[in-house]
């Protein structure tokens, strides 16, 4: 998995073929064919892994107390955007739609990871709603939307950029203006 990681990252999604990582990991294809069936194989095996340490980061983050639903919010953003920086080569995994359409249980999977993430949003700026923190002027599902895709945006010009601007930094940015639009005065 971390060898697989590694050449998308340098490569890109493309580039990972069960020949290419063999020689990467000295197998023979062969070998690694009896561990893995082929290519997708390998990208859900890395969704599979990237959810389950999405969901326990998530899990722990929302299970800290904090001063308002807003500093969650950017806990749980924060602690996302660091899973992105010290694995860059995620990022292509999951946002390599146009490559998994034509695969139902790939496309399923980032389907999960993204449904995984809005529910952790949509609940959180629910719960800012229902404390008076939030504005109830708009719906929880739009609020929600306008985070994940903003913070979405900037993931992708990260990625586009080659990781070269901090990533962290610049998706709390985005998150406070938006947290600034969204509270009650």
């Amino acid at each position: 998995m971390e060898a697989a990681t590694e050449r998308i990252d340098k490569f890109g999604i493309q580039n990972l073929t069960i020949k290419n990582l063999a020689a990467d990991i000295g197998l023979s294809e062969p070998a690694l064919y009896r561990h893995f069936s082929g290519k997708n194989e390998i990208l859900l095996n890395l969704l599979c892994y990237f959810q389950s340490e999405m969901a326990a980061r998530l899990s722990a983050v929302s299970s800290q107390p904090t001063d308002s639903v807003g500093e969650r919010l950017k806990a749980m953003f924060c602690s996302q955007l660091q899973a992105f920086t010290q694995k860059p080569s995620i990022v292509s995994v999951i946002f390599a739609e146009s490559i998994f359409r034509f695969d139902h249980v790939l496309s399923q999977k980032v389907a999960e990871i993204i449904q995984m993430m809005t529910t952790y949003v949509n609940q959180s700026v629910r719960a800012g709603q229902a404390s008076g923190e939030f504005t109830s002027d708009i719906p929880a599902t739009a609020i929600s939307t306008i985070i994940m895709g903003s913070l979405q945006l900037t993931i992708m010009k990260w990625k586009r950029t080659g990781s070269q601007t901090d990533l962290v930094y610049d998706g709390n940015q985005i998150l406070c203006e938006i947290l600034k639009m969204i509270r009650k005065p």
